[in-house]
């Protein structure tokens, strides 16, 4: 019994550690791809911030996933949580660059 027990644990801890290099190995080439992009001038103007930000919102989910372990299936509230969150930063940029946009279409 107490073998059973100690070999689920044993197989949680392993899965959980190669979560954890997945998500590290994931962080690092996306890093790696966006300073590639900009200290090689891969792409140049509106190109390469929406690449950038491509590459920024797919950092995110991996570090949502790996190391904050939300993912579908499981901890719905904290999934609900972060979109939420994530609702609300979007209200506020968005209105802040249509502000921003607005008084500029005027002032010109």
């Amino acid at each position: 019994m107490s073998q059973d027990v100690s070999s689920t644990e044993n197989h949680e801890e392993s899965t959980e550690q190669r979560d954890y290099i997945k998500g590290l190995v994931l962080a690092f080439l996306l890093t790696i791809a966006s300073f590639s992009v900009v200290w090689f001038k891969l792409l140049t103007g509106p190109a390469a911030l929406v690449l950038l930000g491509l590459l920024a919102l797919v950092q995110c989910a991996a570090q949502i996933r790996y190391f904050l372990h939300v993912d579908g299936r499981s901890h719905r509230d904290d999934l609900l949580l972060i979109l939420f969150t994530s609702l609300i930063i979007l209200i506020i940029v968005g209105g802040t660059i249509w502000i921003l946009w607005n008084q500029h279409a005027r002032m010109m």
